[in-house]
């Protein structure tokens, strides 16, 4: 990848004072529960200045990128993963990847996103219509990838990947990102939290260890009501935007909304807007095309040839030398 300078200086000064882009993963309640914290600040707008975005743009791909970070947490080994959305609405949609080796990227579907007023809220929901959640995933050593495919239920990239993981693989699961803007328009916060249920992980919790003599069925509810408090603790968030930019720690976020669960941080990694693309990988690309069409390309084409990935915005020069 070509990395893009971010050049505004106020907003550099700004991120040289607030904590740096890492996750923090830790589990809570025994392990009946993992879950992730995100400060991906940086990513964001790293991912803005490559793509040269506006602010509508800013918040679906960022909130997409967000989402896809906390996907790695659930890959297991070395995996790959893209979370695509397919709509009818203005917006049309993205696909973004995830990688365990701890870097995101993608694209929009419609990358200058037609608005017909001046925004009022962040609401979305308008700017997608009905459509498709595909989450496809491909490990080491598998000749082709597991894909699952959801229909939007709520159009809100949070809460359809939520429904995702309930629908597919009947697990209860939570995502809330957020980005703040300053008057300028310019992201001065970003991140997301991510909390899922593990059915029979680790060792019992607390409830069902105190009713592990009153029957199947009072199991069944105190497991129940573990997943309901640990859900009302997860909705009494505060904007996660608004706290990275005012220098939040992610620790007093986690041990402070779940503490009755005993919550413990069991790593920190480093997630990273970036991207493998390089001119020698296009330039083999291009090689490889059929041979008609690879001489036509030599024969016709403007030396050096302009190729842009979309994935992360570079903008690669191909000369022609580079493909005999």
């Amino acid at each position: 990848m070509i990395k893009q300078e971010i050049k505004d200086k106020d907003l550099l000064e700004h991120l040289g004072k607030i904590h740096k882009d890492e996750m923090t993963m830790f589990i809570m309640a025994e392990g009946s529960f993992r879950g992730a914290f995100f400060n991906g600040t940086r990513l964001v707008n790293q991912m803005r200045v490559q793509h040269n975005l506006g602010i509508l743009e800013t918040m679906i791909l960022g909130q997409a990128m967000l989402c896809a970070a906390m996907l790695i947490p659930t890959m297991k080994g070395r995996e790959h993963l893209t979370f695509r959305y397919d709509t009818n609405g203005p917006a049309a949609g993205f696909s973004v990847e995830a990688d365990s080796t701890g870097y995101v990227r993608g694209f929009l579907l419609q990358d200058r996103i037609p608005i017909e007023k001046p925004l009022e809220n962040w609401d979305l929901s308008p700017f997608f219509g009905e459509g498709t959640l595909t989450i496809s995933r491909i490990g080491e050593g598998m000749k082709a990838p597991q894909v699952g495919t959801v229909e939007i239920m709520y159009k809100n990239i949070a809460k359809d990947l939520a429904w995702y993981f309930l629908q597919s693989e009947q697990i209860h699961t939570a995502f809330n990102t957020s980005i703040q803007f300053d008057k300028e328009g310019r992201v001065i916060g970003a991140g997301g939290m991510f909390l899922q249920h593990v059915p029979g992980a680790g060792g019992k919790s607390r409830i069902s260890a105190q009713t592990e003599n009153s029957g199947a069925e009072d199991k069944k509810e105190s497991e129940e009501d573990l997943i309901r408090r640990a859900e009302n603790a997860f909705k009494a968030m505060p904007s996660i935007g608004k706290w990275f930019a005012d220098g939040g720690d992610m620790e007093d976020v986690i041990y402070g909304l779940f503490r009755e669960f005993n919550p413990t941080a069991v790593l920190n990694r480093d997630v990273i807007f970036d991207c493998p693309c390089s001119e020698e990988t296009f330039a083999e690309h291009i090689r490889h095309l059929p041979k008609a069409e690879l001489e036509d390309i030599i024969a016709n084409d403007p030396d050096p040839l302009e190729v842009i990935c979309h994935c992360c915005g570079s903008k690669y020069q191909i000369s022609k030398s580079m493909l005999k």
